[in-house]
């Protein structure tokens, strides 16, 4: 019997030569499976399974995640209002975890003898994937021929020209990868440290000049309603997303560190998701209190980081998102948003929970409940720190 190989695939270049080289030169019975985290319409589903066919596959399947993906992710990035580096949402490298747990439950469920995936080893994907593969089923041997074999794309275009799969593999100018959560964009300027994307580079060009406004409204943190108009939260942030695109809002280009120590550079758009982390972010200033706040802040960051970094299995991530769960209970209410051309406002909210609708005060005007006598006293001592240091360190 021919063995089984479970093969991630998404129907490029590095998973092409994959898909040929295991069932035509290893003889492997190969099982291609695509996990749809938002990022595949359905007739791309349909042009991947017709590829992959093509290249020898025994089978074809596309795991729809995207659920799985916002309950067990993009639930708590929105909770922690996690931007990494204060600029990215995590918008493709947070899928990367869901991806390779559904791909290693598939291969546990048909048995496999082997699973792969098109990395090189050049890049973060390669350690999510093996992380988890080699984790969640280490009796599974991992195969990665693009990353083994040290191919360049010309090789690989030749190898699966010489085998009869002629299809046109013109490198585009730009990697594009899209999901739930934003969109991803590569090119020659990223390379660089100087050079800007273009305009053209971003799948979503601008089409609306005139002002949109609207009204966002969150139940325990969640995205449950857009200008009233009430639906599940993974379908609200699809549907933000193609009301704010049309503004060309949500672009930027993230620096940061990658996993094997050096710095990378990426272009993104993702709309939805700045728009709903900002908004978010404004109703819990609100709602919660500052030393709430104040411990969410690093919390979050840490809970991002360990996302990035291919850790999302380990149990500090279950103790992390009871923590963020748990500082959602009051965070309910509207936010009011202006959608611009190129960016967004946020107006204001309204919540019942809303923390200074108290009779306590208004912040430099009035106060209720103390006297001047009282405020002088509690300075005095709450001064009482800097005045010992400087009495000692004249």
């Amino acid at each position: 019997m021919k063995k089984k190989l479970v093969l991630a695939y998404s129907g490029g270049l590095d998973t092409s030569y994959c898909a040929v080289y295991f069932s035509k030169y290893l003889d492997y019975e190969v099982h291609a499976v695509s996990v749809n985290t938002g990022g595949f319409t359905d007739s791309e589903i349909e042009t991947i399974e017709q590829k992959a066919y093509t290249m020898g596959v025994k089978r074809y399947q596309n795991i729809n995640a995207v659920e799985s993906y916002y309950q067990k992710v993009v639930k708590f990035l929105i909770f922690g209002n996690v931007l990494k580096n204060n600029t990215y949402p995590l918008s493709v490298s947070a899928e990367r975890s869901i991806q390779a747990v559904e791909i290693i439950k598939y291969a546990k469920k048909i048995n496999a003898d082997y699973v792969a995936h098109g990395s090189t080893g050049a890049g973060n994907d390669q350690v999510r994937f093996d992380l988890i593969f080699q984790t969640l089923a280490p009796e599974i041997k991992i195969l990665t021929p693009i990353r083994d074999q040290h191919l360049t794309r010309q090789e690989e275009i030749q190898f699966l020209i010489a085998n009869g799969i002629d299809i046109t593999w013109s490198k585009a100018k730009y990697s594009i990868n899209k999901g739930l959560w934003g969109t991803s964009v590569g090119g020659q300027e990223t390379l660089t440290s100087h050079l800007p994307l273009p305009e053209e580079a971003y799948p979503s060009q601008l089409q609306k000049k005139d002002k949109q406004q609207l009204q966002l409204t969150f139940l325990k943190g969640e995205l449950i309603s857009i200008d009233n108009q009430d639906g599940l939260p993974q379908e609200n942030i699809k549907k933000l997303n193609k009301l704010a695109s049309k503004y060309a809002i949500g672009r930027d280009i993230h620096v940061g560190d990658t996993i094997l120590g050096i710095k990378g550079r990426v272009g993104f758009e993702a709309a939805a998701a700045n728009i709903i982390i900002k908004s978010h972010h404004l109703l819990e200033k609100h709602t919660l209190t500052k030393w709430q706040l104040q411990h969410k802040e690093y919390l979050s960051n840490w809970y991002g980081t360990h996302l990035h970094e291919g850790l999302f299995i380990d149990p500090v991530m279950r103790d992390l998102e009871s923590f963020l769960e748990n500082s959602q209970t009051q965070v309910s209410g509207h936010v009011y948003v202006t959608l611009k051309p190129y960016h967004f406002t946020i107006e204001g909210i309204a919540s019942e929970n809303d923390l200074m609708d108290t009779d306590f005060g208004t912040y430099g005007e009035e106060n209720k409940c103390w006297t001047a006598d009282e405020a002088k006293g509690f300075i005095k001592i709450y001064a009482n720190q800097s005045k010992i240091v400087k009495q000692i360190h004249k």
